[in-house]
């Protein structure tokens, strides 16, 4: 794979990862949006299809990391580290694309409940504003070990079963039945991990769009809650590193 090839293809799929992550949230929690109060399992289900797309789409041009952590769980496995900032770039890049696409596509719902005041965004003391919370995610309980734990745990999770299952022998990335199999992982991810942080599992998913949330002009919006924003890039890098170490001990021949 050229680094225009990982460039363009890690854009992309990041991109589509967050359309279709962050409109499910949107969907969920804006006012006027005909999902609204779908719940959580339409997040965690509309997360994980959320996956399977971007996989299937990107995963010849890049392999389909749309994710820091999971690249640095293979190029600590594989000791391949030249494209690692090419990855990182385009992840980044398209998690703040795809953040810009959904404030397109629910436009007129952004601005429907920012005229609300009662559903405007709350400051980020317990939990994300209902507004930060389809760009970035937040605790429910703010407590900095238990939250920089969590990511840790489900970032360990979703990288191992990459490394362990996920991978073609050419190296390119996820197979057609990984690419499904790492999407429902993300699933239950969501479902068993998710409650405490929002899961984020992904630092580019994370940074990407609080990024864009800080810029948008949306009035009312609330604060970017930027003291919180290190731990789900730092505790996903932690968690991918942990499930290499796993993998390097347990599975490598």
């Amino acid at each position: 794979m050229s680094s225009s090839d990982i460039f363009i293809g890690e854009t992309i799929g990041t991109a589509v990862l967050i359309l279709l992550g962050g409109g499910v949230v949107a969907a969920v929690v804006l006012k006027r949006s005909k999902a609204r109060d779908a719940g959580w399992l339409a997040i965690t289900f509309g997360w994980g299809f959320a996956v399977m797309t971007a996989v299937y789409m990107t995963g010849a041009l890049s392999g389909a990391h749309l994710n820091p952590a999971v690249t640095v769980g293979i190029a600590l496995k594989d000791g391949a580290w030249g494209d690692v900032p090419v990855y990182f770039a385009g992840q980044l890049l398209g998690a703040m694309i795809g953040a810009v696409l959904v404030w397109v596509a629910y436009y007129g719902q952004f601005q429907a409940h920012l005229r609300d005041p009662e559903a405007a965004a709350k400051p980020a003391v317990e939990g994300p504003g209902p507004v930060l919370g389809v760009f970035a995610t937040g605790p429910e309980i703010r407590n900095v070990w238990q939250n920089l734990a969590t990511e840790i745990i489900g970032t360990f999770v979703l990288v191992l079963a990459v490394l362990t299952q996920g991978l073609n022998d050419d190296g390119k990335g996820l197979n057609v039945l990984g690419g499904l199999i790492v999407a429902l992982v993300v699933v239950g991810i969501g479902l068993s991990l998710g409650g405490p942080t929002g899961y984020a599992i992904n630092p580019a998913r994370d940074l990407g769009p609080r990024i864009v949330h800080a810029l948008l002009p949306l009035p009312n919006k609330g604060g970017s809650d930027w003291g919180y924003a290190w731990i789900p890039v730092v505790g996903p890098l932690v968690g991918a590193a942990a499930a290499a170490g796993i993998y390097s001990l347990a599975f490598a021949g």
